[in-house]
């Protein structure tokens, strides 16, 4: 009997887990694949900000994330051989989206929390150790064929074994040797950003406290980075020199002749992982091919300087999910998701290159290259404001957004309270659109009609003051003024629609998203 979902997902990393809790809390039947029967039990990625840490709010699992959560304390910093500051950020603050701006783990710690929360959602079908072979596209949906395998000794062996299964729709999420993404025919779009670290992860043996807890080494003769690898654990990277190869570079005994000036040994530290990877900075040209969708590694991979990895991969969820939800409600036509990837590549854009950006400051291995950077950075003052190459803000590329200059950024959270204690909006306010105004009157103009357009597609008004939210720390108050407006309508992955600063312009905003999402006319 051939199984039927609404969406199969392959790839059961963070993004796959994730892609899996937010569809199934949504009431949709999902399945999802990975070839390893276990999640993979050594680190990787350990940074999330404070935009994904708003996402995992949302989806109901941050109260667990913050248990596997080393908060940072101090600033992040840059340092030349000489001790010299080159640039200071402070980690330690709240973001704009109401969470702490850094906070680092462990990936495998992480999965399982994601794990756990994912086979607990109704509808959701874990399959690991399946891998997908074959992907057959049809009217309707697509047809997925995946083996079992058998794994000894590290490596999986294929059996006889085959499932398949049929799906309105299927996300890879399955990495940067994506099968969903050469199914489709997507190519890279490759800025040539290539150099190859040595990562080492570890767990020191005593308990101490690092100052800063992260921190970069540009020293010509070695650029080196020093962060944390989640609460207990620590990871260095080392640069690969030229004349240096990756096989003498990736071994345990390379790892703690490099460890061994940082105090690091056998007798006080344990090396959970080593891996030489290659920092690239590129992205799928078509993230989008009929019922073929990729989000996380699958559609674009930067280098780690400024730890936007797994985050641009939960921000390409939060982007699709709530399309896609309208899509399979039947509530939006299946071109709504040609903007998934017009919205999403432009964003991806802005991280790459600012990744690309810090690498290249701090990839320099030439003696006076590196003496010119130490000096002008210097002479900033460690501002990042003054020593960071200037670039275009994080917004959305075309798609669902109104004529208006915050249009496609994201939007902050600040806490709120209605007849009780203060809490950030998204724990007070129902998910989904939300047309907020600066008070009732911002939102007035909104007739019966108007109110239901906003309802069908999941959305719901409110406003501040007198009968509605106290702005308890005065962060929206302050946005409003900054552009001028006495509404915004906001996305449900808390990115900006527009905003208006009339009564009517607000109404008019409801009206234009509800053209936009539901008359089939849209087109990235």
């Amino acid at each position: 009997m051939q199984l039927s979902y609404d969406v199969a997902v392959v790839g059961y990393g963070p993004i796959g887990e994730m892609a899996a809790i937010m569809l199934g809390r949504r009431g949709f039947t999902v399945a999802v694949f990975d070839r390893w029967p276990e999640i993979y039990p050594l680190p990787r990625a350990v940074v999330y900000d404070d935009e994904i840490a708003r996402l995992f709010q949302q989806e109901g699992v941050l109260d667990d994330v913050l248990e596997i959560t080393d908060p940072v304390p101090d600033f992040y910093e840059w340092r030349n051989r000489h001790g010299d500051a080159l640039l200071k950020i402070d980690w330690s603050v709240v973001g704009p989206a109401g969470r702490p701006v850094a906070n680092f783990f462990s990936q495998p710690e992480l999965q399982a929390v994601l794990d756990r929360r994912a086979r607990a959602t109704p509808g959701v079908d874990v399959r690991m150790g399946w891998q997908v072979e074959e992907l057959v596209e049809q009217d309707e949906g697509v047809e997925l064929t995946a083996r079992r395998g058998a794994v000894a000794d590290g490596s999986w062996t294929p059996t006889e074994d085959t499932i398949t299964v049929s799906a309105r729709y299927v996300i890879g999420a399955d990495g940067a040797n994506s099968l969903v993404r050469a199914h489709m025919g997507s190519d890279w779009v490759d800025l040539g950003f290539q150099f190859d670290w040595l990562i080492v992860d570890v767990r020191p043996h005593e308990e101490r406290t690092w100052s800063p807890m992260n921190w970069q080494l540009c020293d010509p003769a070695r650029p080196t980075t020093i962060v944390s690898g989640g609460p207990g654990r620590r990871r260095w990277e080392f640069m690969r020199l030229p004349g240096e190869s990756v096989a003498e570079l990736n071994t345990s005994k390379r790892a703690w002749q490099l460890l061994e000036p940082w105090g690091r040994k056998p007798a006080n530290t344990t090396i959970e992982r080593h891996a030489v990877y290659t920092f690239q900075a590129k992205w799928a040209r078509q993230w989008r091919k009929e019922r073929l969708l990729l989000a996380g590694d699958a559609a674009h991979l930067m280098p780690p300087f400024a730890g936007q990895g797994m985050c641009g991969g939960m921000r390409d969820l939060a982007n699709l999910v709530w399309k896609l939800e309208l899509v399979l409600d039947g509530r939006a036509p299946d071109d709504l998701l040609d903007t998934y990837g017009s919205e999403r590549s432009t964003n991806i854009q802005h991280f790459i290159h600012l990744s690309m950006a810090l690498g290249q400051v701090i990839c320099v291995l030439d003696e006076n290259a590196a003496t010119e950077r130490d000096r002008r950075m210097i002479a900033g003052g460690a501002d990042p404001a003054k020593v960071l190459p200037d670039g275009p803000p994080p917004r959305l590329g075309p798609g669902i957004l109104a004529d208006h200059p915050a249009a496609g950024l994201p939007m902050v959270q600040g806490r709120v309270a209605r007849a009780g204690a203060a809490a950030l909006l998204d724990t007070v306010v129902e998910p989904g659109l939300l047309l907020l105004g600066t008070d009732a009157h911002a939102v007035g103009d909104l007739d019966a009609a108007d109110r239901a357009a906003l309802a069908t597609l999941g959305g719901h008004v409110e406003h501040l003051g007198p009968g509605g939210l106290h702005d308890v720390d005065g962060v929206y108050r302050d946005w409003f003024d900054e552009h001028g407006a006495i509404a915004v309508l906001l996305r449900p992955d808390n990115y900006i629609y527009g905003a208006a600063s009339t009564a009517s312009e607000a109404r008019a905003l409801v009206a234009s998203l509800s053209r936009a999402v539901t008359s089939g006319a849209v087109r990235a």
